[in-house]
């Protein structure tokens, strides 16, 4: 799939001055085609171009960088070590760990992100695949530009210029600024207040969840309160995840839940008592198949840039549960689950949206709290408590 990434937008926090990114990796060839895709974006430069996690930890002081780009298998300093050292230098650093698509090393992305890592991202196995490459391309500056926005909002005020940043040897590329300007101190916006929609008459009959970056943490500590729902009633998710990675992820909700968790299998019956996790790679979808309910997974296109993506499932299981139909979008970027939660709200169901303080990105849930379908914008920790008590009979 070929996409371009001029029609992306571009948080309004970013304008004012480029993300500085920081190129941790020790193929010469991955870091020098990550360098030239970050310096062909107007909103961000590359800081440092650096071979190993030991030279990384040595410079943060001097590159001053708000993001990271973190390989994962490098010499004298791995990625999974130099993390910790990287985020105890700056606490409000986003590290995207980068990673070539195995079982082994998608163990050492989830350890990451409970280490603080803000995200991951598989390498390609050949950049010589153009649709391959692409994919990387787009998802890499998508989340060097959603997850720097948010850290450069978390940094404090700067009290004196960084010193001068290590220029990366790529030939083509601009400088990076030497030193953060001050700027004036601008008084917070007014937040517009957000529609809200009643919760459905309906006794809802089905959970479903759709996240994207910052996922993986939230739906494990979402599934930890979730026993009496899933005791009764399935449970169906959609991460924005590839392959190998849903297979652990699938793991590690069966472990956080104490429930049957594992990724969906085509023509299988839906039951409750169950989580299913659309596997990377396909869409999920249900479908009635006589009095049953079942699983429908498909190679199609991408969705909203994603596959598998949110939207096929919320809008199939409309014809599935109609206005019995309840969802929750989680963290994540982009807007992916706001159409299909319209859908749900028109057919007569409820939408549950995570606030913008506890998301790691506000994309997905902003979208969909700011189409106004939300019946609630909660913190991670209330929506469990939340859903527990609609599925149980309540409907305000």
């Amino acid at each position: 799939m070929s996409v371009a990434l001029a029609s992306s937008s571009i948080p309004s926090s970013t304008r004012q001055e480029p993300l500085r990114v920081m190129v941790v990796d020790d193929s010469v060839v991955i870091r020098g085609m990550i360098s030239r895709w970050i310096a062909s974006e107007p909103d961000m430069v590359v800081a440092a171009s650096l071979r190993t996690g030991l030279e990384a930890v040595n410079q943060i002081d001097r590159v001053n960088p708000d993001v990271a780009v973190l390989d994962i298998e490098m010499p004298e300093l791995d990625g999974i070590a130099a993390l910790p050292k990287l985020l105890a230098k700056k606490k409000n650093l986003a590290v995207i760990m980068a990673s070539t698509l195995t079982r082994r090393n998608a163990e050492i992305s989830f350890k990451a992100l409970s280490l603080g890592a803000a995200d991951y991202i598989p390498k390609p196995e050949s950049t010589r695949e153009a649709s391959a490459a692409d994919n990387f391309h787009y998802d890499l500056i998508q989340k060097i530009r959603n997850l720097g926005a948010k850290a450069r909002r978390a940094a404090p005020a700067p009290h004196a210029p960084a010193a001068s940043p290590i220029v990366p040897q790529v030939q083509g590329l601009r400088p990076a600024p030497t030193a953060r300007p001050m700027v004036a101190p601008v008084a917070p916006a007014v937040p517009t207040p957000l529609a809200r929609r009643s919760f459905s008459s309906q006794m809802p009959k089905v959970l479903l969840i759709g996240s994207s970056t910052g996922g993986p943490q939230a739906l494990m500590s979402l599934v930890t309160e979730l026993g009496p729902v899933i005791d009764r009633f399935p449970v169906l998710i959609t991460q924005h995840m590839p392959p190998t990675f849903t297979t652990i992820l699938a793991e590690h909700l069966a472990r956080s839940s104490r429930r049957p968790a594992h990724e969906a299998v085509d023509g299988e019956v839906v039951k409750p008592g169950q989580i299913y996790l659309a596997p990377g790679g396909r869409h999920m979808r249900v479908a009635r198949h006589g009095a049953d309910v079942v699983i429908a997974l498909d190679n199609g296109p991408p969705v909203n840039f994603c596959k598998p993506a949110v939207d096929p499932l919320f809008m199939s299981a409309i014809e599935v549960w109609q206005g019995s139909t309840l969802a929750v979008i989680l963290t994540g970027m982009g807007s992916d689950g706001m159409r299909g939660g319209k859908d749900i709200v028109a057919a007569g169901g409820s939408v549950i949206a995570q606030d913008e303080a506890t998301s790691v990105v506000w994309g997905m849930p902003g979208a969909a709290a700011n189409a106004g379908i939300c019946a609630a914008v909660l913190p991670l920790n209330q929506i469990g408590p939340k859903l527990v008590r609609l599925f149980a009979g309540d409907r305000s």
